[in-house]
């Protein structure tokens, strides 16, 4: 067994033990190898896992990589584990993640000068959540905390980075009711592009 095969395996294993999402760089340190190598590794199982068609995924979530299921898969797994009741995010949420999503680094009061109500409880709910985070401060007067989204926004809503959001041209077209539905038990946010 080649050094190759052996750190993809050793990956293989951090992997499924960890759980959340591992980092290139805490791999990278584990195996004793450059950060560089370390990416090209776990790029090269993803895509072995996937050209396999394997139940297990490997997804890349900016700078980390985590075990999935395939997407495939899910009716079985819906079927097998019981139904856990989870809370789906309002409008008003969905709305304030959309704005923060795509004018990062963004103040409260440039969220509510978009949705013209105040976002105080929403986005501290979103915070709870995990979906934002504080990134800062900005140079503006007072200094008001700016807001960007997280890893965790990134593996609910399925993206690899922010740069995968869809282009849009009107942020406020996100606004109106018949912009968000709900598909397949999961609320998808449409954005007019």
């Amino acid at each position: 067994m080649g050094n190759t095969q052996i750190y993809k395996s050793a990956l293989e294993s951090m992997l499924y033990i960890w759980g959340e999402p591992l980092s290139i760089k805490a791999a990278a340190d584990v195996l004793g190898i450059e950060y560089d190598r370390v990416k090209e590794l776990f790029i090269e199982l993803k895509d072995e896992y996937e050209k396999d068609g394997r139940g297990i995924r490997i997804r890349q979530i900016n700078r980390s990589f985590q075990m999935v299921t395939s997407a495939e898969n899910a009716i079985f797994i819906k079927r097998l584990c019981t139904p856990v009741k989870s809370s789906k995010l309002s409008q008003a949420a969905l709305e304030v993640l959309a704005i923060i999503a795509y004018k990062q680094p963004v103040t409260k009061a440039e969220i509510e000068a978009i949705r013209g109500v105040r976002a105080d409880r929403v986005v501290e709910g979103l915070m709870k959540r995990n979906l934002i985070m504080e990134k800062g401060r900005s140079e503006g007067i007072g200094r008001p905390i700016i807001y960007g989204t997280t890893d965790v926004f990134l593996k609910q809503f399925g993206f690899a980075s922010i740069s995968e959001l869809p282009p849009f041209q009107d942020l406020e077209g996100v606004l109106s009711d018949e912009e968000i539905e709900d598909s397949s038990s999961t609320q998808q946010l449409k954005l007019k592009i």
